[in-house]
């Protein structure tokens, strides 16, 4: 989404490098710039004129002016005034503390993502121990019952039964009662959504909050509509007070303005952000990273929580006496492959690393590795047990049947094999350095991490 807004910041920041020592007048007519991307960004105009006001201040200062690179410390100061205006240090975990089971509501506009939200947000609580129900109170849109139904069945999460046409707070009080006898700790309420608000929505939310009391009232945007985004989730705050937001389809090529100004105009912090379709790809929002990201400095810590739960610690213990009794084999190959699948694309592993992405951008037509991932996944599932073990008695007429099998060609297979082989060399030389080597090289996630 920050792709265009990183691109023109970067030119901003790139006159400034070239000046050497920095004048006030450089300094602001850097800041004009950066004001013109922010609104061409779709930020709101007074969030985009009070970021600027608070640069101007600190970055005139003589402390930054007289240093030995003031460009280097005004990007500082831009990356801490853009995780100022997101909520760095403002704390948005869920608030969890109630008796049991604790109510979320979930409100938003049709349209906005929000029944995939509350799938996504049970099976992010689910990985923190807890045991949420889904509850299904948008009785309104026919498909919305049956989509929830289909999300906790994918899930293994429980949907309570409801029908179109019951009343949806009463809906609400039954699965409250279900879940108190049924040992569920967290109602997350799906409520409905309209194309745009009306008294009759409010009026019902109001009744679900006024019953069930939920300890979070969460709305759900879709960053993809930018300011509109914005505006609803003000109307929305103004009538019941919520205590937070989700941004969903932040992976899209929408320009970023909700997610920049969506903080600043409610007071709400933004607790997490829908970064793609799979269920797994709902993310806690950190203000300070997402500035990094926006100025092209990567996020290594999103990058490394990832990846550590992407690799599971008994399947990298047994892999590990796996390669000490046998070596770095194709079936180990495999599991680093299917590891790193689960951590998401390789574009946007390589938007976390810093420097990655502005290296992608400069070879044109780069081709990134999904594709490339799965063909060498189908070649090596194409192999036989004893072919992946010792790929040494790969001769031509078995690298002819894998690749018919794998739909690919004996001239990939051969690609393979030799990008294998340096990683095995490599492997060997990991081993020298024992147990500590061995043990780093599988907490990384293996060679191809």
């Amino acid at each position: 989404m920050f792709d265009n807004l990183s691109d023109k910041l970067e030119s901003v920041f790139r006159k400034l490098r070239g000046q050497g020592r920095l004048t006030e007048e450089d300094v602001s007519e850097a800041l004009r710039e950066v004001r013109l991307v922010l609104l061409e960004a779709d930020v709101n105009f007074k969030v985009v004129k009070d970021f600027v006001a608070a640069v101007r201040e600190r970055a005139l200062g003589q402390e930054v002016l007289k240093s030995l690179t003031p460009a280097q410390q005004v990007i500082k100061i831009v990356r801490d005034e853009l995780a100022r205006l997101m909520g760095e240090g403002v704390d948005n975990r869920l608030d969890l503390t109630a008796r049991p089971p604790v109510p979320i509501m979930l409100c938003g506009l049709q349209g906005s993502g929000k029944t995939t939200t509350c799938g996504k947000l049970a099976l992010s609580l689910r990985r923190d121990k807890r045991n949420p129900l889904l509850v299904p109170a948008d009785v309104y849109r026919p498909a919305a019952i049956d989509q929830l139904k289909t999300l906790g069945r994918q899930l293994g999460v429980t949907v309570y039964e409801s029908m179109p046409g019951q009343d949806p707070v009463r809906i609400c009080e039954d699965a409250r009662r279900y879940a108190e006898l049924n040992g569920f700790d967290t109602l997350i309420l799906d409520t409905a959504g309209r194309l745009h608000i009306d008294d009759e929505l409010m009026g019902e939310l109001d009744r679900i909050k006024a019953s069930l009391k939920p300890r979070e009232i969460l709305f759900v945007a879709d960053a993809m509509t930018g300011q509109d985004a914005v505006n609803v989730a003000q109307s929305f705050n103004e009538r019941l007070d919520v205590t937070g937001i989700i941004l969903t389809k932040l992976d899209g090529d929408a320009r970023g303005g909700a997610a920049l100004s969506i903080r600043a105009v409610t007071g709400k912090p933004i607790k997490f952000v829908g970064m793609g379709e799979k269920l797994d790809a709902l993310d806690v929002f950190h203000a300070d990273r997402m500035a990094q990201r926006i100025l092209g400095m990567g996020d290594v810590l999103t990058l490394i929580e990832k990846a550590e739960a992407a690799i599971d610690k008994e399947n990298a213990a047994e892999m590990e006496k796996r390669l000490r009794k046998e070596g770095f084999t194709l079936e180990n190959f495999r599991d680093q492959l299917q590891s790193i699948k689960k951590m998401g694309s390789m574009e946007s592993i390589l938007k976390m690393i810093p420097g990655a992405g502005k290296q992608m951008k400069q070879v044109k037509d780069m081709q990134l590795p999904d594709k490339e991932l799965k063909k060498i996944e189908a070649i090596i599932s194409s192999m036989t047990p004893q072919e992946r073990r010792d790929h040494r008695i790969l001769n031509g007429s078995r690298r002819m049947r894998i690749a018919k099998g794998s739909g690919t060609t004996v001239h990939d297979i051969n690609v393979l094999i030799k990008r294998f082989s340096e990683a095995q060399k490599m492997m060997k030389k990991m081993q020298k350095l024992g147990p500590k080597g061995m043990k780093n090289l599988m907490r990384g996630g293996g060679p191809f991490m």
